[in-house]
């Protein structure tokens, strides 16, 4: 039986071409080439759901999911796990529709680029945010730590905690007022890593 429980660590790593280089070195599986991702994350009227640290997200890349995450906690060396529970649907445009009739509404949108190699056991994902670029490890813990060691991110910067909190944090460190995490509110602005905290 599945516990929709997910362990990952984020990582920022600025040069993601030497990860690449090094997954490919270390024989990792291509599992899917650089895509567009577009999410979609809601709330309600009140902002409940956010402020309960739920995550209710539309996700469109080459198919649609909707996924809805929770219970956040901090494991030792730097990694996280949550409650993950993810659906795909046949139409975005259907689902955004009924989570509207259902009474929630856009919290905020964020875009990235995504490649996925499969390590050892383990999901490395190659972020490209529009402030930064990040590997993502998910896994079991001990396939989480294998592949840090083998593609030497041991050593990198990790954040406890998701995309939304570490765009709040560069909001509120750069003094921003636009809403969404995207390539076009991000263009020509340099986002250093100490903005992310």
């Amino acid at each position: 039986m599945n516990d929709y429980r997910e362990i990952e660590v984020k990582l920022y790593v600025p040069d993601l071409e030497a990860v690449r280089a090094r997954l490919e070195a270390a024989g990792a599986q291509l599992a899917a080439p650089r895509i567009y991702e577009r999410n979609v994350r809601y709330d309600d009227a009140a902002h409940e759901i956010t402020s309960k640290g739920i995550v209710l997200r539309l996700r469109q890349d080459t198919r649609t999911r909707l996924t809805y995450k929770s219970d956040n906690k901090i494991l030792d060396n730097g990694l996280f796990s949550r409650f993950e529970a993810e659906v795909e649907v046949s139409s975005f445009e259907v689902m955004d529709t009924i989570l509207r009739e259902l009474g929630y509404g856009t919290d905020f949108i964020y875009e990235k680029y995504r490649t996925t190699y499969k390590l050892d056991g383990a999901e490395v994902d190659l972020d490209e945010m529009p402030f930064g670029h990040f590997v993502e490890i998910e896994g079991e813990e001990a396939s989480i730590m294998r592949a840090l060691d083998r593609l030497a991110l041991s050593d990198a910067t990790r954040f406890e905690a998701g995309y939304a909190v570490l765009f709040d944090n560069v909001r509120r460190n750069l003094g921003l007022s636009f809403r969404d995490l995207t390539f076009d509110n991000f263009a020509g602005l340099d986002v250093s890593e100490a903005a992310l905290r």
